[in-house]
């Protein structure tokens, strides 16, 4: 039988309100009551709606990057995901871009036996319907499976990727295409780099979920909290976080200096769940204690965790475009 969160409904919301208010987006993020009642402990971790796909997600997801999309990995990266699996995790995000399909290889070695335990989703780089179609098929071939449950678009960042993926022979056509052959159940974009051309997108597009940069530092330089993550949530979209410690940028003497406040921080956000790439198992470990012990920031946490970030904002989101 599932324990119950320790965190009420109640408590929640108004938590992550006071959060959303510092962010500067008070009275934008109302309908994140929708996915605050959804939480609840699973195996020891809090879940959440994964907007309207009836997937509960833990809190905590691993993906696809560091030790797994390294050539020569391949004991430490199948013990990684079967490590991950054994402790909850029911989310796995990959790209056929990572490692040039290294990553899909590993997960796949895992997913021929485990498939079931997961929700699995790859991605597309390619802006073509026949280059993403492509890559379709040989995601599935890497993945050791007969279907995807969300397949995405990949960092996606200008106007020009925008105009090419929804031309008559663009990638949205492919993904509307494997949807339709039941290859793929969920449609998906991602992005770090600019959160109004990703507006844009789910505004153009009933996109199933949204993949966005999310971390302390966010709000000092274009800020996805401000700009896409008020729209995501107005259309219940499955919101996944990634960038939480920037590649270990986030991380400064004098600012944030542990992997808790920084998961703590993007956890107090209306997100679904959070990926983050694993180089070690200490670290995969670390992270699924914290998501265990996971307890919203308020509102003062929240904007000190901010101002620690200030001095350093620009390495620790690097990943965006300039101004």
């Amino acid at each position: 039988m599932e324990k119950k969160s320790k965190l009420s409904r109640r408590n929640f919301v108004g938590t992550v309100l006071g959060a959303a208010a510092v962010a500067g987006i008070a009275g934008r993020l109302n309908p994140i009551e929708a996915l605050a009642s959804q939480i609840s402990s699973s195996a020891g971790m809090p879940t959440r709606a994964l907007g309207k796909t009836g997937h509960a997600a833990r809190i905590f997801s691993l993906g696809g990057q560091a030790t797994l999309e390294q050539t020569g990995t391949t004991k430490e990266s199948e013990s990684i995901i079967n490590r991950a699996l054994d402790l909850g995790v029911n989310y796995i995000d990959t790209a056929a871009a990572y490692g040039r399909g290294q990553s899909e290889k590993y997960i796949g070695s895992v997913m021929e036996s485990r498939r079931n335990e997961v929700f699995l989703a790859t991605k597309t780089h390619n802006r073509t319907y026949d280059g993403s179609m492509r890559l379709l098929e040989q995601s599935l071939k890497n993945l050791r499976t007969d279907h995807l449950d969300l397949w995405q678009l990949h960092n996606v960042r200008t106007q020009d990727d925008l105009d090419k993926m929804f031309a008559g022979d663009g990638a949205i056509k492919a993904l509307q295409k494997a949807r339709e052959q039941n290859v793929v159940r969920f449609l998906g974009i991602t992005g770090h780099y600019d959160p109004f051309v990703l507006r844009k997108a789910i505004e153009q597009y009933p996109f199933d979920t949204i993949l966005m940069a999310l971390n302390a530092a966010d709000k000092h330089n274009k800020s996805f909290i401000e700009n896409l993550l008020p729209t995501a949530v107005k259309k219940e979209m499955g919101i996944i976080g990634m960038k939480i410690p920037a590649r270990g940028r986030i991380f400064h003497e004098g600012g944030i200096t542990t992997m808790e406040p920084a998961m703590r921080y993007v956890l107090t956000l209306p997100v679904s769940t959070i990926i983050v790439g694993i180089s070690t198992m200490k670290e995969l470990e670390e992270n699924i204690r914290i998501a265990k012990e996971f307890t919203p920031m308020n509102a003062e946490e929240m904007a000190h965790t901010e101002e620690l970030t200030k001095p350093y904002y620009a390495d620790a989101s690097w990943f965006k475009s300039s101004w």
